[in-house]
């Protein structure tokens, strides 16, 4: 029965329900009308509508749970679906509302597992040049200034000294740069090993106490968890670094099961408060849904804020 019908039969229902009560019942209505009869004809309408209003309410039900799942959604934060309850086309409608969040997630997965394809391989291809391009020039730079200034007199040599400490400075910047563009320790030696090297730069570079705590017999994990874990991990350090104002960092990667790791990142700074979230978080919960991992934002046990991403072990050959 669809729609349409089952509303129009609970209203017919209810007006031959009130015809048959005025039908059978001793109830006049007289010229001019009395107060009483007044009042009899008033409560029966006020009963009427009542009864239309609760059956109605009953009915629809569905599809106000149904307006509140579609007014909330968030395709970067699944939520179970609405049951598909109800009659006639109030299921179906749920249904095919759940049929097409499906399809959303699957094509914005799709989208963005391109993009940060796409991403990656041209922050690759960035370090590399600063790397070999712009990396090489200051080295040669710096070699030259060196032979110059151990020929020149003083106070030039002084001054090419100076030009020296400036330029290795820049060329320090330019490698960190690109470490963190595309950190070659990652492809290299795995992901322990870049999450110490991030660990260690960002103490080395913020001031921040940072304590790590890595367990050793971590599952195996493919390259595109391993590049997830590690940019989650590297996005929230810099958000640390920036806007926390904390003096502590504690960053862990813990085997939770014989499929499933955690990433674990806690500050005692000033917290998230009521900030809305910004593109470097909405970043995060992409790359986590690329890899069906769940990521946690929130306050952390005592005080700060603390970030969590759930790695589920993948499948073989990810």
């Amino acid at each position: 029965m669809s729609l349409f019908w089952r509303i129009f039969l609970l209203n017919a229902a209810v007006l031959i329900t009130a015809t048959a009560l005025l039908v059978f019942l001793p109830v006049t209505v007289s010229t001019p009308v009395l107060l009483t009869e007044a009042l009899i004809l008033i409560a029966g309408l006020a009963a009427t509508l009542v009864a239309n209003a609760a059956l109605l309410r009953i009915g629809l039900a569905p599809l106000q749970r149904l307006t509140r799942a579609m007014t909330t959604i968030d395709l970067l934060r699944p939520d179970p679906r609405p049951a598909a309850t109800g009659h006639a086309g109030i299921a179906d409608l749920i249904e095919t509302f759940n049929t097409m969040l499906d399809r959303l997630e699957a094509e914005r997965a799709t989208s963005n597992a391109r993009a940060l394809s796409a991403q990656e391989a041209e922050r690759h291809r960035i370090a590399q040049e600063l790397h070999d391009e712009v990396g090489q020039t200051l080295t040669a730079v710096l070699l030259e200034l060196k032979r110059v200034g151990d020929h020149a007199p003083e106070p030039t040599r002084t001054d090419l000294h100076h030009v020296q400490e400036i330029t290795r400075e820049s060329l320090d910047e330019i490698r960190r740069i690109a470490r963190r563009l595309r950190p070659g320790v990652l492809d290299e030696l795995g992901l322990v090993s870049a999450l110490k090297a991030l660990a260690a730069e960002t103490a080395d570079h913020t001031g921040l106490c940072v304590h790590r705590a890595f367990d050793t017999d971590l599952p195996v994990l493919g390259n595109d968890t391993e590049l997830v874990v590690y940019r989650v991990a590297q996005e929230s350090v810099t958000n640390i670094a920036r806007h926390a104002h904390a003096r502590r960092l504690d960053i862990a990667l813990h085997r939770m099961s014989a499929d499933a790791v955690r990433l674990q990142i806690r500050d005692d700074g000033c917290g998230l408060g009521d900030a809305a979230e910004g593109a470097g978080i909405r970043g995060m919960r992409e790359r986590a849904l690329l890899i069906g991992a769940h990521l946690t934002l929130g306050p952390g046990p005592s005080g700060g804020t603390e970030v969590r991403l759930d790695v589920p072990q993948p499948q073989r050959g990810q």
